[in-house]
């Protein structure tokens, strides 16, 4: 198997229905530490300069509004999100779809809340489009363990890479010394010391 890193060049960012009524939901990993990841993951393709697409599901409803941090990151991103009306698959909806084709990328970095409702169906449809994918497994999480588990081997199996933020982020930055490496490697310390 031919692989090719990951790189700011060459990928763009999906983020999934990090709301915080959904992120509620999810039981399989704590609150904080879900959306700290999350957050590590929007601020790492802000300072990679990496085209990212947000998306929600019925915010005015119990799902609510995206996290606002999210706003203040990625505000044009935060702007141009894709308000889905209760299409789990976010690739059946064609605003979707069209932004993640518009990034011009073959690979992606997915990361949703829940893993086993918001992440999964994009994946799985996104692998059967020829797209390579990351799933970042510990920015999202399910009701349960074994939900997350499912949607796991399920994604796997059809051809999904699992990682996580720590890993992902080391793999994007390539090296601590360069410029975006120090900015990467502070973004990322929060996670790295608990």
């Amino acid at each position: 198997m031919n692989y090719e890193r990951l790189s700011a060049d060459n990928a763009a960012m999906l983020l999934i229905d990090h709301q915080v009524g959904t992120m509620g939901w999810a039981k399989s990993m704590s609150f904080g530490v879900m959306k700290r990841n999350a957050l590590i993951l929007a601020q790492t393709a802000r300072i990679l300069k990496m085209p990212v697409v947000l998306t929600s599901s019925m915010e005015e409803y119990a799902q609510g509004p995206l996290l606002s941090e999210l706003e203040s990151i990625l505000p044009a991103e935060f702007a141009a999100r894709i308000k889905r009306l209760g299409i789990v698959n976010a690739m059946d909806d064609e605003n979707f779809a069209a932004a993640v084709k518009a990034t011009g990328r073959k690979k992606l970095i997915v990361a949703g809340v829940t893993n086993d409702v918001c992440t999964v169906y994009p994946v799985l449809s996104l692998l059967r489009d020829g797209f390579e994918i990351q799933v970042v497994a510990d920015a999202g999480g399910s009701p349960t363990k074994l939900g997350d588990d499912m949607a796991f081997r399920r994604m796997e199996r059809a051809g999904a890479t699992l990682t996580n933020t720590t890993q992902l982020v080391a793999e994007l930055a390539g090296s601590w010394a360069t410029p975006e490496g120090g900015e990467l490697i502070q973004v990322l310390m929060p996670a790295l010391q608990g």
